[in-house]
């Protein structure tokens, strides 16, 4: 789509609440629906995609005038920092999603500090500027990983957007809270948690606005989440997506029909699904959500563990 299907009136779109816009920047041969197929000794092999897929997906938010959170991963900022310091002079925020795209889960605390001090550095040299914010690849801290939480607030972010409450194969911590709360770690050192968006329905947790949710899941049912959200929760919906699912011609990769499903399903749509979401909605980065006055809910390590989700 090179142009917008409907025109939204200006005060239309400033009478919905704001809502967060975040980017994972990484490759379509990086996600770990293929990393049995692809190791990262070889992906230098793979044709890059991800600078002429991250300014197509710049350039789409500089037509809604939309700014919005960038997590890169830190091979993608040392080989490729112009493009972080092309994110930057559009004034989006700068965030880290590991170097390597190694799910946290798989790594030891050591292993971990220094995959995710490797990426910081990458992209801080590149752009020159602090950063605040973490999200793990395939939001791959779960229970047996949260003291991920504990080394990221050692390392100095004051935010993280890992913990996704769902039940599903590879990530989730279903008993979480569903809305940005504020954890104090053991240290007694506070960081914020952004979930993803998710709506209760049937008496569980379902997704929406995201990845492989918007691309798959209907239109009818993101605008559902949005309605939810806005009227119901009083929420902000955390979007997230990739550069590569603008990108319908990238190279297809061997795997599991599950991982061909999640990864290649309606990829030739996701512009539209997009453009749809900033025709009709305004986004800001997670660092201008984090300045709202209200406070957030106070939440203690242990309550990721210990509370039921129907507490919530």
């Amino acid at each position: 789509m090179n142009s917008k299907t409907t025109e939204t009136p200006i005060n239309e779109k400033l009478s919905h609440p704001t809502h967060v816009m975040t980017v994972d920047v990484e490759d379509y041969f990086m996600v770990e629906a293929f990393s049995d197929s692809v190791s990262p000794d070889s992906w230098s092999n793979w044709p890059s995609r991800v600078v002429e897929n991250t300014k197509r997906t710049l350039d789409l938010f500089d037509e809604y005038n939309v700014k919005g959170t960038f997590f890169f991963v830190g091979w993608v900022a040392d080989r490729f920092p112009e493009l972080v310091r092309d994110v930057h002079k559009r004034k989006h925020e700068l965030a880290c999603h590991g170097y390597w795209h190694r799910t946290v889960y798989s790594m030891t605390p050591d292993e971990f500090r220094h995959d995710t001090r490797a990426a910081m550095r990458a992209i801080e040299d590149a752009a020159g500027v602090k950063v605040e914010g973490y999200r793990a690849p395939s939001w791959s801290i779960t229970k047996d990983s949260l003291w991920a939480l504990e080394i990221l607030a050692d390392l100095g972010f004051t935010y993280d957007s890992s913990i996704y409450p769902i039940h599903h194969d590879l990530y989730g911590v279903p008993g979480a809270h569903r809305f940005p709360y504020e954890l104090t770690c053991k240290s007694g050192i506070k960081l914020r948690e952004y979930p993803p968006a998710t709506i209760r329905l049937l008496g569980q947790n379902l997704p929406g606005a995201g990845g492989g949710y918007l691309r798959i899941f209907p239109r009818a049912y993101t605008n559902y989440v949005f309605r939810k959200f806005e009227k119901e929760y009083g929420e902000r919906v955390v979007v997230y997506f990739h550069p590569w699912e603008l990108d319908p011609e990238q190279p297809r990769i061997p795997g599991t029909v599950k991982s061909h499903f999640r990864h290649y399903t309606n990829l030739s749509k996701m512009e539209g699904r997009l453009r749809h979401l900033l025709e009709i909605h305004s986004f800001v980065p997670i660092c201008v959500a984090a300045t709202e006055p209200r406070p957030p809910m106070q939440i203690r390590m242990g309550d990721l563990e210990l509370k039921p989700i129907s507490e919530w």
